[in-house]
């Protein structure tokens, strides 16, 4: 299995630069390589990113799709809360809305082909109905570029290039 991933990796490489990456380093290539290398199925990739008073949930990808292509999504909670809104979080262990800030998730449920507005972010973005939340990872590192820095006063500097339509 080793020696395939590493065919697989070897293989990949060399084409990454014509993929849309934001960042060139050999780390980001790396983790490139490896989520295209990823088994492919009817699931969804999610990595939760928490910003204070907003009302999106993070980004949302196929498997086998770079984190560039991802898409920024609010959650529909009618049928199933974020992990961070569950019941079975024990009052007095510290977490609080958003703790899970950078878990990735494998994701159940689809897009609703509904858009939402979140007037605290002033932006457009597509709904997604989860149907089931399985944590991958904790601790996946960085999510667009090795160099990012989090602040979670503040929307991430990719989502406020993209034009949104304001509501004034």
């Amino acid at each position: 299995m080793r020696r395939l991933s590493f065919l697989l990796l070897c293989l990949v490489l060399p084409l990454l630069p014509s993929c849309a990456v934001s960042d060139s380093s050999p780390v980001a290539a790396a983790r490139n390589a490896a989520i295209l290398a990823e088994p492919r199925g009817d699931f969804w990739i999610g990595r939760r990113y928490f910003v204070d008073k907003v009302r999106f949930w993070g980004y949302v990808r196929r498997p086998g799709q770079l984190w560039e292509d991802s898409q920024l999504v609010v959650m529909d909670e009618s049928r199933l809360k974020t992990p961070d809104r569950l019941p079975e979080i024990p009052s007095g262990t510290g977490l609080a809305h958003g703790y899970d800030h950078n878990y990735e998730y494998r994701l159940a449920g689809s897009f609703t082909g509904r858009k939402v507005y979140d007037p605290n972010a002033d932006m457009e973005l597509p709904l997604f109905s989860p149907a089931n939340f399985e944590i991958l990872n904790r601790t996946p590192g960085f999510l667009f570029s090795p160099n990012e820095r989090y602040n979670p006063k503040y929307i991430p500097a990719r989502e406020i290039k993209r034009t949104t339509p304001s509501r004034m």
